[in-house]
């Protein structure tokens, strides 16, 4: 599905306005890069620009250029509640509905912003925004915004700390092009943000090479006692309590990228990380070929996104989701069999 009200959204900002950037829960890369791109295109051409985010970002994205300006709304509600009554438009980046931002979607009930969605997650929910930039078969939201402050300004725009951005959203919801990224389209504009001099190498080790002790000892801990494996349904799937978390001190962006590790082994083309919080279990969801884990979280666990990489909650205990999942598996034992990588 696609949606581009581009030409409309360019229309009401012909006029200075004061807008507010929010983007979905445990924000990362791609949500990160895509807001802060726009935060700076469209300060460039005069409006007055805040980024609301739900909850913490990952550290390894502290160095982005304007990061230090984003308002976390768990920290700051009554900062985060002004700012959305004040705001004249609201654009939010890499979500398509309003679940996405949990306790903070308290804001829609005050604000009457015009509310603009740019995003490349399938299925928006398309009565909850007033103009949607949308489209599922592109590599990434920053992708998306690429385009559009293209749009907005020219290549003349798009400034060197705005490339740097856009490249962690694509790269990082790429795996470092690793998927999702069968496009031309994709390479070209990557080639455009090189041409604007980003070190591809700096970002890459601030983003890839900054990680704490104790994250590599949790990630060491995942793989050697957490990791469980189920070749006769090509699945495998890590485990992690809470106790478990706060043995490793646990931060914010420490368990990204673990589930691919599972994904990587042979014969496996459906990896789940399972992540205990206070009330539910956080699930991460990656697949490889036909195998559509937005549809298997869409139908089993509340949750969606794409056809090879989702999320969703249990309000279960950490065992009793264990073992629902397990038991989801012989439904879908043929499907799985059928995309087994050799």
């Amino acid at each position: 599905m696609k949606h581009d009200d581009s030409g409309s959204i360019r229309s009401i900002l012909t006029t200075d306005k004061k807008i507010l950037i929010t983007c979905h829960s445990n924000p990362d890369g791609d949500a990160i890069g895509s807001s802060l791109a726009l935060m700076h295109a469209l300060r460039s051409l005069g409006h007055m620009v805040d980024i609301l985010v739900p909850n913490d970002y990952p550290t390894f994205l502290a160095w982005m250029p304007g990061i230090q300006q984003i308002v976390v709304f768990k920290h700051k509600l009554k900062e985060a509640m002004k700012l959305a009554v004040e705001a004249d438009i609201i654009f939010c980046m890499d979500y398509q509905g309003l679940k996405r931002v949990e306790k903070m979607e308290v804001i829609w009930k005050e604000t009457t912003a015009v509310k603009v969605m740019i995003d490349h997650h399938p299925h928006p929910d398309v009565a909850a925004f007033q103009y949607l930039i949308s489209n599922s078969h592109t590599s990434s939201t920053s992708e998306l915004v690429y385009d559009f402050i293209f749009q907005l300004g020219g290549e003349k725009l798009i400034t060197k700390e705005i490339s740097e951005c856009l490249f962690v959203g694509i790269a990082t919801d790429t795996g470092s092009f690793s998927y999702s990224c069968n496009y031309e389209k994709t390479f070209l504009v990557i080639a455009e943000l090189l041409r604007k001099g980003i070190d591809v190498e700096k970002i890459h080790r601030m983003v890839y090479d900054t990680y704490s002790e104790n994250r590599m000892r949790l990630l060491g801990y995942c793989l050697s006692e957490k990791l469980k494996v189920l070749p006769e349904f090509g699945t495998a799937y890590i485990y992690l309590s809470k106790e478990d978390l706060k043995r490793f001190k646990f931060q914010v962006g420490d368990t990204e990228g673990v589930v691919n590790y599972a994904l990587s082994i042979k014969g496996i083309c459906l990896a789940v990380l399972f992540t205990e919080r206070d009330n539910f279990i956080r699930m991460n969801f990656r697949s490889k070929g036909k195998f559509s884990v937005n549809e298997f979280v869409k139908k089993h666990f509340e949750g969606g996104g794409h056809k090879n990489a989702a999320g969703g909650n249990s309000y279960l205990s950490l065992q009793e989701t264990l073992s629902k999942f397990e038991a989801l598996l012989p439904e879908y034992q043929q499907e799985l069999q059928s995309c087994f990588y050799q």
